[in-house]
């Protein structure tokens, strides 16, 4: 039995190929480009089927075919112009950010439970109704947990906090959040805002035995909401006995496993469904990859967790060639919420989980929710340009046609050394401001020395090594948290 040897010519030995997907991988900017790609996949993707799955009920509604695609397509340009927004905004200006955003959303969350300000619609309030368009501040609060979480979690690592510190106070603040959405009433949403507390915290680095305990109490108090109300305990029955009631509450489950099964390997082709014939209710929304699954048939389904699957990649491709423990945090905790809200989606159309509610990202009808998921996408492309290897591109002039033509700015270079010095700086100008204010000597001497000396005891390494009980919370603003380096390679020298 003989081995395979690499063949030689001359001294060197040939490697072997790598094809040209590899080789467009190894490009500096291939992340930046296949999420944008995925994007674009996904939300073209999505427009086309909620024209098909909606348009019978358009039509029955209001007279017109393409009521509720032209408001689907509205919101995909919104969409795209804060796609192009998140791409432009600087880091460190997403950082400074993080916190008052995430407050205002809070306030909305709030605003949205007064009868009067918020839309109340089959039970629920959940909008602001802005007459062209309705505004679901749940949606927005994903996103703004995501980034602050991910800054306080970074800013924490550089300190190198407790388990306390991990916890406080983003556990209370998620469950602030968790609790105003569950008031609406809005189940769905309350999980995924769940996960991403939930990745933030595994990625954040809360130790195993914790975290376990954090995702037992997590899936109880999921278990009391889903069998609290009337409707939650319904899908709960119904997913554990299908057969019982074929006609009331498993009806939908039902119809959506026979709209799978009519599509086959093949689809009865785009726009040839059946189902949207008034037989599957919400096909447009909830159930759209059933619909996808009649129309394109085995290939469409696989073509859309294909896209998925790829994002998966993308992200945590992202995360790891990231030095900057705050983009890791980011796109790892976004990649994480997306993926498992598309996975939740399609596990109940298929019938594996029980009916949530929740949306497949990108392709299902819902403006808000395109909107923000386009939002979410933008910021993750946005990181994506800030690899090393993509910086170092970015520099020297390697911009492509698609950089050029969308004039993004070139991204800031991570940088350790200014990173330490810039927290160095807020923590001496919190120092400062927390201290009891004293009375100036007139020769400029203060109490305890000349002006110099006092400038070096704010600077000495006891004031850096102060307990961190007097340090103000205006910390963790620092947009450059101090990491380590592991090799040269990170640090952009090479292309």
């Amino acid at each position: 039995m003989t081995t395979a040897t690499p063949r030689r010519a001359g001294n060197q030995t040939q490697r072997p190929r790598i094809g040209w997907f590899g080789a467009w991988l190894a490009r500096p900017l291939a992340s930046f480009h296949l999420v944008v790609a995925i994007a674009v996949l996904l939300t073209v993707l999505g427009l086309v089927m909620v024209l098909s799955a909606s348009s019978v009920e358009s039509y029955a509604d209001g007279g017109s075919a393409y009521r509720l695609f032209i408001q689907q397509a509205v919101l995909a340009v919104f969409g795209a112009v804060l796609f192009y927004i998140a791409l432009r905004v600087p880091m460190r200006v997403m950082r400074r950010l993080s916190f008052p955003v995430f407050a205002l959303s809070v306030v909305l969350l709030v605003l949205v439970l007064i009868p009067g300000i918020g839309s109340e619609v089959q039970g629920s309030r959940r909008w602001f109704d802005l007459g062209v368009v309705s505004v679901q501040p749940s949606e927005v609060v994903k996103v703004t947990l995501v980034v602050w979480g991910s800054h306080l979690l970074a800013s924490r690592q550089t300190e190198k906090a407790g388990y306390k510190d991990i916890l406080m106070p983003l556990v209370p603040a998620g469950l602030l959040v968790c609790f105003l959405v569950v008031l609406e009433p809005n189940l769905s949403t309350t999980i995924a805002l769940g996960i991403v507390l939930t990745s933030l915290l595994w990625f954040g680095g809360l130790p195993l035995r914790m975290f376990v305990t954090i995702a037992v109490s997590g899936g109880v108090a999921a278990a009391i909401l889903a069998l609290s109300a009337g409707y939650r305990s319904d899908r709960m029955r119904a997913f554990f006995s299908p057969g019982d009631d074929p006609q009331g509450i498993g009806y939908q489950a039902r119809q959506a496993m026979y709209s799978l099964a009519d599509g086959g390997i093949w689809g009865r082709g785009l726009g040839q469904s059946r189902a949207k014939w008034s037989y599957l209710p919400n096909a447009h929304n909830d159930f759209i990859f059933a619909i996808i699954g009649e129309e394109l048939g085995f290939l469409g389904c696989a073509l859309v967790l294909g896209l998925f699957a790829l994002f998966v990649y993308a992200g945590l491709r992202i995360a790891t060639r990231s030095v900057d423990p705050f983009i890791r945090l980011l796109t790892a905790s976004a990649t994480t919420w997306i993926t498992c809200q598309a996975l939740i989606n399609v596990g109940y159309v298929v019938g594996l989980l029980p009916v949530t509610g929740l949306q497949l990202p990108l392709v299902s009808a819902g403006g808000s929710s395109l909107a923000i998921t386009l939002l979410m996408f933008g910021i993750i492309a946005n990181a994506a340009r800030h690899e090393p290897e993509a910086v170092a591109a970015l520099h020297a002039g390697q911009d492509g046609r698609f950089s050029r033509l969308l004039r993004l700015p070139k991204p800031e270079l991570y940088s350790p050394a200014r990173a330490q010095a810039s927290r160095a700086r807020t923590k001496a100008k919190a120092k400062v401001k927390s201290a009891p204010q004293r009375r100036a000597l007139p020769s400029g001497r203060s109490r305890g020395g000349s002006e110099s000396s006092a400038r070096r005891s704010i600077d000495s390494d006891s004031a850096r090594r102060s307990s961190r009980s007097t340090e103000s919370w205006r910390s963790t603003r620092a947009w450059e948290p101090n990491y380590p380096m592991k090799h040269a390679r990170e640090r952009g020298n090479s292309r």
